[in-house]
């Protein structure tokens, strides 16, 4: 059996590789060890003599397809890495298990509406905590590109989105009402700064303070208002390429998942109306 105080050679050149040559971040790298490490651990010999079967017996514990496909998917880049280093002469992978495409959550208009009514308006905190979640709503941005919006980003009814994924620059309309809401919660807070939203030191406000914002009035996260943006347009009859734009979307598969959120209602109003249902 083997000592479980070190690790094989293989995955001690594997973690060398992800961490010097291929330069993974430093969760990455302890997401692979982790896995790693705890499998060669368990098998109780060098990770690179696994078979199906042992794989099998280890791994069958796991009833959660994702995490199992996670560990599945990291063993299959150690074999693959062993495969091209000389370290085995045939290259072995494992079948990631099936699972079944989630539609993303999203909240309908009116229960969002239904949330933002709760909020006590009165305190500039409160002001605030309302612009953000119609600003999402009506912007469809990431909250990573929300939180970087500068004053100056406020282009009348637009809204410039400097900081999108790869750089891209776009422009997406803003609706009045977000807007109204914006001026409110701005005129209510005494301290300058450049960007939009901040905290009650007048600093920008954190990632964690959005999704607790979101959290505490509607029970998801910030990324739920984007869905949620995305799937208004749909349904309403937007065109796709347009809705692609407006999410700053470079691949037109990535919008056309929403189109499966208008299917699936559409599938629902005729098992309601249809006397064939």
């Amino acid at each position: 059996m083997m000592s479980t105080s070190r690790f094989s050679n293989e995955l001690e050149a594997f973690l060398e590789y992800i961490t010097v040559t291929k330069a993974l971040s430093k969760k990455s790298i302890e997401a692979y060890r982790g896995d790693l490490v705890q499998i060669e651990a368990d098998f109780g010999a060098p990770i690179i003599r696994l078979e199906t079967k042992d794989v099998l017996t280890l791994l069958g514990a796991y009833k959660n397809k994702r995490t199992l496909n996670r560990k599945l998917s990291t063993l299959n880049s150690f074999f693959e890495f062993c495969y091209k280093s000389h370290f085995a002469s045939t290259k072995k992978e494992m079948q990631l298990s099936k699972i079944p495409k989630l539609l993303p959550k999203f909240l309908s208009y009116e229960s969002i509406k239904s949330a933002l009514d709760t909020i006590d308006c009165s305190k500039w905190n409160g002001a605030r905590d309302y612009a953000l979640i119609l600003f999402l709503y009506a912007s469809g941005t990431r909250i990573s590109e929300c939180l970087s919006v500068k004053r100056e980003d406020i282009e009348g009814e637009w809204l410039r989105v400097r900081h999108a994924k790869g750089e891209k620059e776009r422009f997406v309309p803003i609706a009045a009402s977000a807007l109204k809401a914006l001026k409110r919660y701005l005129d209510m807070f005494d301290k300058e700064h450049e960007y939009l939203w901040c905290n009650y030191k007048g600093d920008p406000l954190s990632r964690i303070s959005a999704y607790k914002i979101t959290q505490r009035y509607l029970g998801v996260s910030p990324h739920v208002l984007r869905h949620s943006y995305a799937t208004s347009l749909i349904a309403g009859g937007a065109d796709l390429r347009v809705v692609q734009e407006l999410l700053g979307h470079a691949s037109l598969l990535t919008t056309q998942f929403y189109t499966h959120i208008q299917k699936q209602d559409l599938k629902e109003t005729v098992e309601v109306c249809h006397p064939m249902a």
